[in-house]
């Protein structure tokens, strides 16, 4: 897997997070137990840094990215799906950022809140725990989401993440 230091900046992976051999992880990116990152997902931690919790996604083709004056961070039990750019916010814990969205700098995600496939949740913007965030710009839908929503799919990508770790294995090589 491409893992890079830039200067003093180097990847902290816990040993049971699994990162796909075609992800890409670069400089201050801090990845917790059981997460995982799959291929063509980019975290660069140049200027600033990315921590994401344990136990969560980062689906493929994902961008991941932090300013000097504005960290990332991804929390426990998340789903980042496919294609989503994520940059300068908070994700709180039991989240779900739908495939294809953005979120953007200063964006507080709440916990087991939902962003839907194709949002764009614009900078400075607050989604309430439980809310849905659907839409360009998003709209925000109060209390729509329930536990089994988010749970099942993250638990689904813990799993996944262990078969890859052990059942993967390249054939034109």
């Amino acid at each position: 897997m491409p893992l890079y230091a830039l200067g003093d900046r180097e990847p902290d992976i816990h040993p049971d997070a699994y990162v796909h051999p075609d992800a890409t992880v670069i400089g201050a990116v801090t990845i917790g137990p059981d997460s995982s990152v799959w291929p063509q997902a980019v975290l660069r931690g140049d200027y600033g840094r990315i921590t994401v919790g344990a136990r969560t996604s980062i689906q493929d083709g994902s961008v991941i990215h932090a300013t000097a004056e504005l960290p990332t961070f991804i929390g426990d039990d998340c789903v980042i799906g496919h294609l989503v750019h994520v940059e300068c916010c908070t994700i709180e814990d039991g989240c779900l950022i739908g495939s294809g969205s953005v979120v953007l700098h200063r964006v507080v995600v709440r916990a087991g809140a939902l962003v839907g496939a194709g949002a764009l949740v614009p900078n400075d913007t607050e989604v309430p725990a439980r809310a849905m965030a659907l839409g360009v710009p998003a709209k925000l839908r109060l209390d729509a989401v329930t536990d089994d929503m988010i749970r099942p799919t993250a638990v689904n990508y813990v799993a996944n993440a262990r078969r890859f770790r052990s059942a993967l294995r390249r054939l034109d090589a």
